[in-house]
Protein backbone atom coordinates (compact mmCIF):
# COMPACT_ATOMS: atom_id res chain seq x y z
CA UNK A 1 0.00 0.00 0.00
CA UNK A 2 1.50 2.96 -1.13
CA UNK A 3 0.90 5.54 1.94
CA UNK A 4 1.42 8.54 0.70
CA UNK A 5 -0.80 8.61 -2.48
CA UNK A 6 -3.20 7.62 0.33
CA UNK A 7 -2.48 10.54 1.98
CA UNK A 8 -2.14 12.78 -1.11
CA UNK A 9 -5.71 11.22 -1.75
CA UNK A 10 -7.60 12.06 1.32
CA UNK A 11 -6.20 15.34 1.58
CA UNK A 12 -7.04 16.28 -1.59
CA UNK A 13 -10.28 14.93 -1.48
CA UNK A 14 -10.96 16.70 1.92
CA UNK A 15 -10.22 20.04 0.54
CA UNK A 16 -11.76 19.49 -2.79
CA UNK A 17 -14.97 18.83 -0.54
CA UNK A 18 -14.96 21.82 1.57
CA UNK A 19 -13.99 24.10 -0.74
CA UNK A 20 -16.98 23.04 -2.51
CA UNK A 21 -19.55 22.89 0.39
CA UNK A 22 -17.79 26.09 1.32
CA UNK A 23 -18.58 28.15 -1.74
CA UNK A 24 -22.52 26.75 -1.35
CA UNK A 25 -23.11 27.76 2.02
CA UNK A 26 -21.68 31.29 1.35
CA UNK A 27 -23.06 32.01 -1.87
CA UNK A 28 -26.85 30.56 -0.70
CA UNK A 29 -26.59 31.84 2.60
CA UNK A 30 -23.33 34.11 3.25
CA UNK A 31 -22.16 31.27 6.40
CA UNK A 32 -18.58 29.92 5.86
CA UNK A 33 -18.04 26.37 6.33
CA UNK A 34 -16.26 27.02 9.18
CA UNK A 35 -18.93 28.24 11.21
CA UNK A 36 -21.27 26.04 9.90
CA UNK A 37 -19.10 23.40 11.63
CA UNK A 38 -19.31 24.97 15.25
CA UNK A 39 -22.76 25.69 14.51
CA UNK A 40 -23.92 21.99 14.47
CA UNK A 41 -21.69 21.07 17.34
CA UNK A 42 -23.50 23.51 19.29
CA UNK A 43 -26.69 22.60 18.37
CA UNK A 44 -25.17 18.75 19.10
CA UNK A 45 -23.98 19.17 22.07
CA UNK A 46 -26.41 19.57 25.60
CA UNK A 47 -24.26 22.08 27.65
CA UNK A 48 -21.90 22.82 24.77
CA UNK A 49 -18.95 24.90 26.12
CA UNK A 50 -15.95 26.00 23.95
CA UNK A 51 -13.78 23.20 24.96
CA UNK A 52 -16.37 20.56 23.85
CA UNK A 53 -16.14 22.49 20.17
CA UNK A 54 -12.67 22.40 20.30
CA UNK A 55 -12.11 18.34 21.16
CA UNK A 56 -14.95 17.60 18.52
CA UNK A 57 -13.63 19.84 15.48
CA UNK A 58 -9.82 19.33 16.43
CA UNK A 59 -9.33 22.51 16.86
CA UNK A 60 -6.99 24.91 19.48
CA UNK A 61 -9.41 26.23 22.19
CA UNK A 62 -7.93 29.32 21.19
CA UNK A 63 -9.30 29.19 17.51
CA UNK A 64 -12.44 27.62 18.87
CA UNK A 65 -13.00 31.08 21.01
CA UNK A 66 -11.95 33.38 17.72
CA UNK A 67 -14.83 31.50 15.80
CA UNK A 68 -17.26 31.58 18.52
CA UNK A 69 -17.01 35.42 18.40
CA UNK A 70 -17.44 35.95 14.97
CA UNK A 71 -20.65 33.60 15.38
CA UNK A 72 -21.53 35.88 18.19
CA UNK A 73 -21.27 38.61 16.92
CA UNK A 74 -23.15 37.37 13.80
CA UNK A 75 -25.80 36.63 16.18
CA UNK A 76 -26.12 32.81 16.13
CA UNK A 77 -25.13 32.06 19.08
CA UNK A 78 -24.54 33.42 23.33
CA UNK A 79 -22.80 32.42 25.56
CA UNK A 80 -24.24 32.23 28.77
CA UNK A 81 -22.62 31.90 32.36
CA UNK A 82 -21.98 27.59 33.82
CA UNK A 83 -23.38 28.23 37.04
CA UNK A 84 -21.06 25.32 38.07
CA UNK A 85 -18.20 27.11 36.88
CA UNK A 86 -17.69 30.85 36.99
CA UNK A 87 -14.55 30.45 34.27
CA UNK A 88 -16.82 28.80 31.83
CA UNK A 89 -19.89 29.36 29.35
CA UNK A 90 -22.34 27.47 28.07
CA UNK A 91 -23.02 27.92 24.23
CA UNK A 92 -26.36 27.64 22.64
CA UNK A 93 -27.79 28.34 19.37
CA UNK A 94 -30.12 32.18 18.93
CA UNK A 95 -33.05 31.54 17.42
CA UNK A 96 -31.38 33.47 14.24
CA UNK A 97 -28.94 30.69 14.61
CA UNK A 98 -30.89 28.00 14.89
CA UNK A 99 -32.77 29.15 11.52
CA UNK A 100 -29.68 29.57 9.97
CA UNK A 101 -28.54 26.08 11.07
CA UNK A 102 -31.48 24.68 9.77
CA UNK A 103 -31.68 26.16 6.12
CA UNK A 104 -27.66 25.16 6.04
CA UNK A 105 -28.04 21.49 6.49
CA UNK A 106 -30.14 21.41 3.68
CA UNK A 107 -27.99 23.43 1.02
CA UNK A 108 -24.71 21.54 3.12
CA UNK A 109 -26.41 17.85 2.01
CA UNK A 110 -27.62 19.02 -1.10
CA UNK A 111 -24.07 19.89 -1.97
CA UNK A 112 -22.62 16.73 -0.40
CA UNK A 113 -24.74 14.01 -2.41
CA UNK A 114 -23.61 14.40 -5.72
CA UNK A 115 -19.90 13.28 -4.19
CA UNK A 116 -20.50 9.90 -2.85
CA UNK A 117 -23.19 9.25 -5.00
CA UNK A 118 -20.81 6.71 -7.43
CA UNK A 119 -20.06 4.65 -4.48
CA UNK A 120 -22.57 2.38 -3.35
CA UNK A 121 -23.92 2.74 0.20
CA UNK A 122 -21.85 -0.68 1.36
CA UNK A 123 -18.81 0.86 0.38
CA UNK A 124 -19.48 4.30 1.41
CA UNK A 125 -20.14 2.60 4.89
CA UNK A 126 -17.17 1.13 4.71
CA UNK A 127 -15.42 3.90 4.16
CA UNK A 128 -17.06 5.75 6.86
CA UNK A 129 -15.99 3.06 9.28
CA UNK A 130 -12.96 2.92 8.69
CA UNK A 131 -12.11 6.37 8.56
CA UNK A 132 -13.68 6.38 12.15
CA UNK A 133 -11.54 3.99 13.02
CA UNK A 134 -8.56 5.47 12.19
CA UNK A 135 -9.47 9.17 13.48
CA UNK A 136 -10.42 7.09 17.60
CA UNK A 137 -6.71 4.75 16.74
CA UNK A 138 -4.80 8.04 16.26
CA UNK A 139 -1.28 7.00 17.29
CA UNK A 140 1.02 8.23 20.68
CA UNK A 141 3.33 11.03 19.33
CA UNK A 142 6.88 10.30 20.33
CA UNK A 143 8.68 13.62 19.38
CA UNK A 144 6.56 15.30 22.16
CA UNK A 145 4.81 17.00 19.75
CA UNK A 146 1.08 17.03 20.48
CA UNK A 147 -1.32 16.19 17.65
Amino acid sequence: MDLHRLFDDVIRFEMEIWEAVDRRLRAEHSLPLSWFEPMRAIDRIENCRASDIATELSITEGGTSKLLARIEAAGYCERTPNPDDRRASFITLTPAGEDMLTIATQTFGRELEPWFQSVSADDLQHFATTLATLRVRKPIPTTGVTP
